[in-house]
């Protein structure tokens, strides 16, 4: 069986996400797949508008965002919350390459991720996104949210700490990791 490539990243531009972390956790728990780590400010682009992509065009940072996802099997994405909704970062690069013809997100497996520092754990930004993102090509596998993530994540060893999250993260991602077989 060839191994899988899973495209991972944190949906913030903060230099230290700790969606970012969260994600890059989540991989290491990858039994059969291997995987390419992004970073959101890699493809920053101007704030998406129809006069700006009529007069400019599409930027080649949002072909190169597809394309990323295109060679992948599928995507464990952690979404940052902004003001209970996606980061701007992350809706400004879905706008742009929501406008390239073809599936969005190429009908691929997605393992949602969240967390924040507070008791939530990003879960506003969790729903939106599993409900809007099958629309536009993701296929949600499941959904995962880690509150408190001071408490519950050590970032010196750069894992989940709290014991009950992190068999709940593991299942999760060993039902996306099969989910990528069809």
């Amino acid at each position: 069986m060839k191994e899988k490539k899973i495209l991972v990243f944190g949906s913030s531009n903060s230099k230290q996400s700790i969606n970012r972390q969260l994600a890059i956790f989540a991989s290491t728990l990858l039994q059969h797949s291997g995987s390419s780590i992004i970073d959101m400010n890699d493809f920053e682009m101007p704030i998406y508008g129809i006069d700006r992509e009529k007069e400019e065009g599409i930027p080649q940072l949002a072909y190169d965002f597809r394309e990323m996802v295109e060679t992948h099997d599928g995507m464990i994405i952690s979404m940052a919350e902004h003001n209970g909704a996606y980061t701007t970062i992350f809706k400004n690069i879905f706008d742009w390459i929501s406008r390239i013809p073809g599936s969005t997100w190429g009908d691929k497996p997605m393992l949602l991720l969240g967390t924040s520092p507070g008791g939530r754990g990003a879960s506003s930004v969790l729903e939106i996104a599993s409900k809007r993102l099958p629309f536009n090509g993701g296929f949600v596998k499941d959904t995962f949210s880690l509150p408190l993530f001071n408490e519950n994540f050590d970032r010196e060893s750069q894992r989940v700490t709290n014991e009950d999250k992190l068999v709940e993260l593991t299942e999760k991602v060993q039902i996306f990791e099969r989910g990528l077989e069809g």
